[in-house]
């Protein structure tokens, strides 16, 4: 499974109505908390690779419900240099807090924290997502999964095509993911 994405800075209001225009479907809205972890036998900020669990809860009119969903998630290394696309699995979880319990008896240690507010839209086969990323800027992320190797490319153009159309400039692509930004930020 092949998780091919394109991420761009861009202002959250102005591309929400610009999906509404294109006929775009709003599917959900969710707060996100994001705790990535350094494994104890080599290091995934050289490897770019990420080990991550996902705490969310959906928001109802802008508000957090009581309803806490988990998963654990590991990313491969980005397979080019023209997108975010990169080998991705992910499993749901029962208890966060114990799979930390058990990642941390394994020698892994909690690198960061990201937390952000997601609206997922679908358009055009894609799934669009407008964040707005604590301690960042604001960023549409569009994102297609694939079975295999060989629709990586022709996913890619589909991307940047559907960017285009909803005035959004794919060679503003940022590949760092939240986490990288956050860190950078961080040592300025």
């Amino acid at each position: 499974m092949y998780e091919v994405e394109i991420k761009v800075p861009a202002d959250l209001d102005a591309t929400r109505e610009r999906l509404r225009e294109a006929g775009a479907e709003r599917v959900d809205a969710r707060r996100q908390r994001d705790t990535y972890y350094d494994a104890p036998h080599r290091e995934f900020a050289e490897t770019d690779e990420a080990l991550r669990i996902r705490r969310e809860v959906p928001l109802s009119d802008g508000e957090a419900t009581d309803e806490e969903a988990a998963t654990v998630t590991y990313k491969g290394p980005l397979l080019d240099d023209a997108s975010k696309t990169r080998a991705e699995h992910e499993t749901g979880i029962d208890d966060g807090e114990a799979l930390d319990a058990v990642l941390s008896g394994l020698g892994f240690e909690p690198a960061a924290t990201v937390e952000k507010r997601r609206e997922f839209w679908s358009y055009d086969g894609f799934t669009v997502t407008l964040d707005a990323v604590a301690g960042l800027d604001e960023y549409v992320e569009i994102e297609r999964t694939v079975g295999a190797e060989t629709e990586v490319d022709a996913a890619r153009e589909a991307a940047v095509a559907a960017l285009d159309r909803l005035g959004l400039d794919a060679a503003e692509q940022v590949r760092t993911s939240y986490l990288g930004l956050l860190l950078a930020a961080a040592d300025d």
